[in-house]
């Protein structure tokens, strides 16, 4: 249409070749035309109807095998073959095809987290908080437990026919070893330890390191999962003694809940901040173990001493060559509507009967606080649906819960079932029944 109408202006066709992106050899065709719609074609029509095309869609993403896998093309034509169905007699291409056409791959999956912590939203925005703010003094933490030394029996190889290396399938192992990895968010710099495993001790003796190696009068704020070992009575007595300040008693600090909490408190000069629980990717130094992975522990080593000395090597270089400040981009707008969706996924039909009890207590309690904290960020229709599934499936839960070992587990998750279905009530009213 484009070019018709430029030609009837009387632009050059070179020149409409260059606006258009076309060749000479189009413009010229399209010249020569009369008629702005297509020619005729030629070709047989479709032999599979729309119909049938949508049933097989529905049929190769929905229903499960009978052995409780999923279906490969070869498998899925060989059942609609020996088995009676309105769909007919497919070939493995044609299944191909038809899924193609939709740009879809149900063969295809990969891993996600999913949101569980009660919690998620207030520390993750703390944390956002806290990139968007920078202290002076902002280190990220991690560690990458049990990295396997392997050597391969044969060097790799490499030829100039082959666009990859080909490395020997068999191999020695070595042993393993333990990262420690501290990333300053504010330079992008890294400091490393290695390390046997990755034990309470260990992890005292790298920290206090860490804390000897930088100011002894100003505020230190740490990034860290929510690993036991980050959150010890030994640990606190450490920040205690570098903080200058009382530690609490062991029995007033007799709880991992309570440690944290101390941890975290902003009274003393070192400050720990804890990640959500199912959140390791909003802690930075988590890009610091990928880019190490990445660069060093895929190779073949003979020792643990090679796999020291690559790990070392490679994260001097970056701190010379590399590093750069951190800067977090993210918000998490989206992530709450995305929360509720997934919420009403996982509880719709059979897959209710396949969370487990303590999942399920925890995304109650998720699903109530984004109700009373976050309702605003969500639509009114996906809080509808989440209502809907929800109380259909009552039943379903209340049987899970009645069917639980431990009283105590039974208490928790008939507690946040009740909270939930309390506050759904109260929130929506609109939808007080199924």
């Amino acid at each position: 249409m484009e070019i018709v109408s430029l030609i009837k202006e009387r632009i050059p066709i070179k020149v409409v070749c260059t606006y258009t992106g076309c060749h000479e050899t189009t413009v010229i065709r399209w010249k020569n035309r009369n008629e702005i719609a297509d020619l005729r074609r030629s070709g047989r029509p479709p032999i599979y109807k729309e119909e049938q095309r949508l049933r097989l869609t529905g049929f190769y993403c929905q229903v499960v095998p009978e052995w409780g896998g999923r279906w490969s093309f070869r498998t899925a034509e060989k059942h609609l073959f020996v088995a009676p169905s309105d769909i007919g007699s497919l070939s493995k291409s044609t299944i191909g095809r038809i899924l193609l056409s939709h740009n879809l791959k149900p063969h295809r999956s990969r891993y996600f987290l999913n949101v569980t912590d009660p919690d998620f939203f207030q520390k993750m925005e703390l944390l956002i908080e806290l990139f968007l703010n920078r202290p002076k003094n902002l280190y990220a933490f991690d560690e990458s437990p049990g990295i396997q030394i392997l050597q391969r029996l044969v060097p790799d190889l490499r030829t100039e026919e082959m666009k990859k290396r080909l490395e020997e399938f068999e191999y020695i192992r070595n042993g393993t070893l333990d990262l420690f990895l501290c990333l300053d968010v504010n330079n992008g710099r890294m400091n490393c330890e290695i390390h046997s495993n990755h034990s309470t001790e260990k992890f005292v003796l790298f920290m206090e390191n860490h804390f000897k190696s930088v100011s002894d009068s100003e505020p230190l704020h740490y990034i860290l999962d929510n690993l036991n070992t980050h959150s010890s009575y030994a640990i606190c007595q450490l920040v205690a003694a570098y903080s200058q300040v009382a530690c609490p008693s062991e029995k007033d600090l007799n709880t991992t809940v309570k440690r944290r909490d101390w941890l975290s408190c902003n009274e003393k000069r070192i400050i720990f901040h804890y990640t959500p629980f199912h959140g390791s990717w909003l802690n930075p130094a988590e890009v610091g173990i990928g880019t190490v992975s990445a660069k060093c522990f895929k190779e073949s080593y003979s020792s643990a001493n090679g796999l020291y000395d690559a790990i070392m090597g490679y994260v001097d270089f970056r701190n010379r060559h590399m590093a750069r400040p951190f800067h977090w981009k993210y918000d998490g707008d989206g992530l709450h509507e995305k929360v509720i969706k997934r919420l009403t996924q996982q509880i719709k039909g059979e897959e209710a009967k396949t969370v487990e009890l303590r999942i399920m207590t925890k995304q109650f309690l998720l699903a109530k606080n984004l109700l009373h904290n976050y309702h605003e960020k969500i639509s009114d229709q996906n809080w509808d649906m989440f209502k809907i599934q929800f109380l259909s499936k009552q039943q379903d839960f209340q049987q899970k819960i009645n069917a639980a070992e431990g009283p105590e587990r039974q208490k928790k998750a008939q507690s946040a079932l009740d909270e939930l279905k309390k506050a759904l009530v109260d929130k929506l009213p609109q939808l007080n029944t199924v």
